[in-house]
């Protein structure tokens, strides 16, 4: 897995360099500001870029504006954005219509080495890994009770763990449940959000993108 870093923080920039190199990443680029970010990543276009929202010179969003034209422009280069806080305006910019190759968590995540490698693995791959917290604020922001009620109480923490970007044997590890009653409650869900056979990940997306009220 190729990776860009992009975080203005030197110590913080050169411990996530570090890590990922001990997961056997290889980092091309570590950079501090949006212009190098995009420079970086038309240059090496790597599997996923890790961007700090707030970048120079104003630290207000420039890493997210970056993300976005990374989006855009190398569709093929998953995101995950890391903040201080939760931005629920940032979050929704970012997934926008699409969750697929994109992550959003706190920067405090980071320190769950196996969380935050899982993640990164599953951006690159396409996949989404939202932080709980994100999800709680876009979920305050749908209020999508209609399509929710038709869910049981254990669908919903399925689906909930989908957002947060587990795979089948991550929901049910958290869960404590089998992966047969894993896969049986996403065709259940898959079912009542009326989602047709997909492949790959595409219907988990959508299911997802149904939960967040986009």
């Amino acid at each position: 897995m190729r990776v860009v870093i992009a975080e203005d923080s030197v110590l913080l920039r050169e411990g996530i360099v570090r890590l990922l190199e001990e997961e056997d990443c290889t980092v091309v680029a570590a950079v501090g500001d949006g212009d190098d970010l995009l420079k970086a990543v038309g240059e090496h276009q790597p599997d996923v870029c890790v961007v700090d929202v707030r970048m120079p010179p104003t630290f207000t969003d420039e890493g997210l504006r970056a993300a976005l034209v990374i989006r855009e422009q190398w569709p093929r280069t998953g995101v995950l954005v890391l903040s201080q806080y939760v931005e629920e305006r940032y979050a929704s910019e970012l997934i926008g219509n699409n969750p697929g190759g994109v992550g959003y968590l706190l920067k405090d995540r980071v320190a769950d080495v196996d969380e935050f490698i899982e993640g990164l693995r599953r951006v690159a791959g396409g996949g989404a890994a939202l932080d709980p917290e994100v999800i709680s604020q876009l979920l305050v922001r749908s209020r999508r009770e209609d399509l929710l009620a038709a869910l049981s109480p254990r669908e919903l923490d399925v689906l909930r763990a989908m957002a947060e970007g587990k795979s089948n044997t991550g929901i049910a590890k958290t869960l404590v449940i089998g992966a047969g009653a894993v896969e049986k409650h996403i065709s259940s869900i898959f079912l009542k959000f009326k989602l047709p056979p997909a492949e790959g990940e595409h219907r988990r997306v959508l299911a997802v993108l149904k939960f967040l009220g986009f």
